[in-house]
């Protein structure tokens, strides 16, 4: 990842589609891979709360848009992390376990698919890749930085992103010969205190052949999953996200599956104008790291005054800025266990 490459959506290159909205997109979970590879009992536990979870936010949703409020649920699947796994062992699992819990899942994605996904055209494969991760890493802005030397390279060249001002000992031109006194990180939008973040966006690998290749990060990939599911995310002014519905099987290897499938016939739209995500409690790192990403995302306009006109002939106020869209629910791992009896 060199940070060349820059892709434009201006409105006299490219017509920008609109897409549908659901009110509410809810995220019904994620695991790593190998948690969705060990037993069942960590998913279970996760699936029988978030089910009670979707139906109080469901309630809630139809309250305040009205009995026909459109809500759809998600789950995404760590295979970019673990391409080596069988489709069919890890989904018949996953999908199973949430049919016992009564959780409903409407659409299914692949992390993998925030990295490359396939462009579609008229509901037909075309055969293309979309290079996602790398077209949203170019409209990454790094927040202005003062007094510094210039050593470290700009965020979008380095893979790094942080919320403010890093130590001294990491600006210094000389970091083995520091002067001055030290000074700590600081972030710019503090309160009183600083809550400093430093999060690595890409590292780059070199394989046995010598070839360099980027490999995208756990937080870098959720945030694209976000922009995807609010539906900001346009390639040569197309949508990008077009579920396809499921095949007869799955398939032998996770490259071979669509991006998102649409395992519910009568689903509500993927994207929607809020997005709710139900994750376990080990995620809220990651997920403080996608709420830094996305402010320094920038959306294009035309995009996203799409979204707020198509909002507001609904009566709906949604805010410019994304992460005012974006709400989290943690879940903590304590669950009730089965008596001996039965009972």
């Amino acid at each position: 990842m060199n940070g060349a490459s820059v892709y434009s959506e201006a409105a006299e290159q490219v017509q920008v589609a609109g897409v549908s909205f659901a009110h509410l997109s809810i995220e019904t979970g994620h695991f790593y891979m190998k948690s969705l590879l060990d037993g069942e009992e960590k998913i279970r536990a996760h699936f029988e709360r978030v089910a009670r979870l979707v139906d109080l936010h469901t309630a809630e949703a139809k309250a305040e848009y009205g009995p026909s409020a459109r809500v759809s649920t998600c789950f995404l699947i760590d295979d970019y992390f673990g391409s080596n796994t069988n489709p069919t062992e890890v989904l018949d699992k996953v999908l199973g376990i949430a049919e016992k819990c009564g959780l409903r899942i409407d659409y299914l994605a692949r992390e993998a698919g925030c990295w490359e996904t396939p462009l579609y055209v008229d509901g037909r494969l075309t055969g293309q890749q979309i290079p996602l991760a790398e077209m949203v890493a170019s409209w990454v802005v790094a927040e202005p930085l003062k007094q510094t030397t210039g050593r470290r390279p700009p965020d979008v060249e380095s893979g790094w992103l942080c919320n403010g001002r890093r130590s001294s000992e990491h600006d210094s031109e000389q970091a083995m010969q520091v002067t001055e006194a030290y000074r700590r990180p600081e972030e710019f939008a503090r309160r009183e205190h600083t809550i400093f973040l430093d999060i690595e966006l890409w590292n780059t690998l070199i394989n046995k052949d010598g070839e360099e290749h980027t490999r995208w990060s756990c937080p870098f990939l959720a945030s694209i999953w976000q922009l995807l599911r609010l539906g900001m995310v346009r390639y040569e002014g197309r949508a990008v996200v077009e579920p396809q519905p499921p095949g007869e099987r799955w398939p032998a290897s996770w490259w071979e599956m669509p991006s998102v499938i649409k395992l519910n016939p009568q689903a509500a739209p993927f994207e929607a104008y809020r997005a709710l995500s139900i994750l376990p409690r080990e995620y809220l790192k990651i997920e403080h790291a996608v709420q830094t990403i996305l402010d320094h995302i920038v959306i294009d306009q035309e995009v996203l005054a799409k979204a707020i006109k198509r909002a507001e002939g609904e009566g709906i106020s949604i805010p410019r800025e994304v992460t005012g869209r974006l709400s989290h629910m943690f879940v903590d791992e304590v669950a009730k266990r089965p008596r001996a009896d039965g009972a």
